[in-house]
């Protein structure tokens, strides 16, 4: 059979009170026990993870990225303790930390994504973990992950990567040094913008307690979601190289338009990291983000409404392109974006790249329009 078929069920049953029991001895994929604790079609899917990481042990599947993010920072986190994220974390991260996480009686503090091994400095007693996002996912700003994974390992603080961009297609996490790497599945795994899951990768050191904590929290992704995620797997590398290739093509183009004053895309010279990206990363996805030179919100709102191909949302990862106006200034605590300039950014999904930037150029006829 090609594809595994949907297991769908919550009980499953035993042929008597032995066999039963015999059940509660492991707590392993393939082996039945609850509907919770999956089938053979969640468990194809988390073992394909699990297979593209190099070093994994094991891969826990969430219903969204943002359930990845938070279980994952629960299974390493207890009280009086702290963690540093990047100060160009996802903004649902960063809510996380400052309000569930502060509940608990635990600290979040930021710092500067570019700081690299510096990082050393900032950890004191109750440091105990690191979240990174490389690149961030507004302004991509790329990070020295090896070397924050080399001084956080020397104090023995966890690493935790968002590596939804990349994938461990282009960024092999845990070879990085990475300890639990997350990935909003909704993005290009799927796909097809039409599922939301989140899954995580370990190694062994942290595999029993990442996966105890998903199951005590109720983690559990349904068998349906769970085969469309599969069938998404399968074309991703194909998808990944349109995205990249698209992007590429666009974000060049966009840099030779008088009213861009920079183009924020980790594979450009000019990102901040890019040397990094280069060193590390062996592709570049869809993502990224322009600045209108003289651009203010009316005229920004003006661009984005006249544009025909790209839809206008929140998400990414998926087919269609996207355009959505950011605002990096309200979301940074250790340092401060001071681009003149309102942001745009694109989301550049599989239509024709001469296609979308003919819808580009409509747009721009209209931003002037919008201008005093």
């Amino acid at each position: 059979m090609v594809s595994p078929p949907v297991w769908r069920g919550s009980t499953h049953l035993y042929d008597d009170v032995a066999h039963l029991r015999e059940g509660l001895k492991s707590n392993d994929d393939g082996h039945f026990f609850y509907g919770r604790r999956g089938s053979p079609t969640q468990w194809s899917l988390a073992e394909a993870l699990t297979e593209m990481e190099s070093g994994a042990a094991g891969t826990m599947l969430y219903p969204s990225g943002v359930a990845a993010i938070s279980c994952s920072l629960l299974a390493v986190l207890q009280p009086g303790d702290e963690v540093l994220l990047t100060d160009s974390s996802y903004d649902p991260s960063r809510s996380f930390a400052d309000a569930f996480l502060k509940r608990m009686g635990i600290t979040a503090r930021y710092y500067d994504p570019l700081i690299g091994s510096d990082i050393a400095a900032l950890f004191g007693p109750k440091t105990k973990a690191v979240l990174m996002e490389s690149p961030g996912s507004l302004t991509f700003e790329v990070q020295d992950v090896p070397a924050i994974c080399q001084a956080a390992r020397a104090a023995d603080i966890t690493t935790l990567l968002d590596n939804t961009w990349a994938t461990s297609r282009f960024f092999p996490a845990l070879q990085h040094g990475v300890d639990i790497v997350m990935t909003a599945a909704t993005k290009y795994i799927v796909g097809h913008s039409d599922v939301m899951m989140g899954a995580v990768t370990t190694h062994s050191h942290y595999w029993t307690r990442l996966r105890r904590t998903a199951q005590q929290l109720g983690q559990v992704v349904s068998p349906d979601d769970a085969y469309l995620a599969a069938r998404g797997l399968r074309t991703l590398e194909v998808r990944l190289r349109q995205h990249e290739a698209s992007a590429l093509k666009i974000a060049g183009w966009l840099k030779q338009r008088a009213e861009v004053g920079m183009v924020l895309h980790p594979a450009l010279p000019d990102c901040p990291g890019h040397e990094l990206w280069k060193r590390d990363f062996k592709g570049s996805t869809g993502l990224f983000s322009f600045q209108l030179r003289d651009g203010d919100d009316r005229s920004r709102a003006c661009f984005i409404d006249a544009l025909e191909l790209f839809g206008i949302g929140y998400s990414w990862g998926g087919f269609e392109s996207l355009a959505l106006p950011v605002d990096p200034q309200k979301y940074r605590t250790a340092t401060e974006w001071t681009a003149s300039g309102a942001l745009v950014r694109l989301n550049i999904g599989l239509e024709d790249p001469d296609d979308l930037i003919a819808d580009l150029a409509k747009a721009f006829e209209h931003y002037h329009s919008a201008q005093p």
